[in-house]
């Protein structure tokens, strides 16, 4: 691949095969998509030969942008943005009933993820996303409790997302071929009734400040961010309790107890 740069995390897709599956995860015809970090477009073009409604790439390595300009410039549904995801509003594009795909560059994956958990409408317009990961990170992401995966990132993903599939991918699918192996996963976006968090960063800030210190009682640290008659009002709490033998539910009422102040 002649326009390979390893400061943005490059690992193309190459196995037809696994493209074909991760495309087959979801019905394509007719429906809107995004494709975050496209390349040089192998996942493109296996998603046009499924009838798209319309696809919008974007692609932050200004040649491979500059390419895919030129490959797609006959068909008008489809349109290319050179830019940074990190810096791309995605909500303002405003593509309903949209499917969001993207190999992610290892790098910045986790915090494309956090990017999308934080978009300020809810539920998003996107019906589905398809994102891989290095399997180490895709294990934390879909981590149940109690398990060695749970986690601050199983904790906020698990709050706006659902896991739907997931599948493991070989090093050997990749050009230039990883270290490690990369796990594919079907998201959906789901709607938390039972708590209310207006801002995702607030519960990022708490598992933060539970997490930093996972190995001890949460005692001092719950203090930091609830008063007394607060820590009376969660129920299922234990102050002896470390970081990872709290449940999802109870960083969500304490997100919401903090929000309430």
């Amino acid at each position: 691949m002649k326009y390979l740069k390893k400061s943005l995390g490059q690992n193309f897709l190459s196995d037809k095969n696994i493209i074909k599956k991760i495309v087959g995860l979801v019905d394509i015809n007719n429906k809107n998509i995004i494709e975050i970090g496209p390349g040089n477009g192998a996942l493109t073009d296996e998603i046009l030969k499924n009838n798209p409604k319309s696809i919008t790439l974007v692609e932050k390595d200004n040649l491979l942008a500059q390419d895919l300009k030129k490959k797609y410039s006959s068909m008008e549904f489809l349109k290319v943005y050179n830019d940074d995801i990190l810096k791309f509003d995605i909500e303002k594009l405003k593509i309903k009933d949209s499917i969001i795909f993207g190999n992610l560059p290892y790098n910045i994956s986790s915090q494309i993820l956090i990017k999308i958990l934080n978009f300020k409408k809810w539920p998003p317009d996107f019906n589905d996303l398809i994102f891989m990961f290095q399997k180490e990170l895709g294990d934390k992401i879909i981590g149940k409790y109690p398990s060695s995966n749970y986690g601050r990132l199983s904790i906020i993903t698990s709050y706006r997302l659902e896991v739907i599939k997931k599948f493991l991918v070989s090093q050997n699918c990749f050009f230039p071929k990883p270290k490690v192996k990369s796990m594919v996963i079907q998201l959906k976006p789901r709607l938390n009734k039972e708590f209310i968090i207006k801002k995702i960063k607030n519960l990022e800030k708490i598992t933060n400040i539970f997490f930093s210190n996972k190995r001890k009682m949460i005692n001092k640290n719950i203090k930091k961010v609830l008063d007394e008659n607060q820590i009376n009002m969660v129920s299922q709490l234990n102050l002896k309790m470390r970081p990872a033998e709290i449940k999802p539910d109870v960083y969500y009422k304490i997100t919401e107890l903090i929000e309430k102040n």
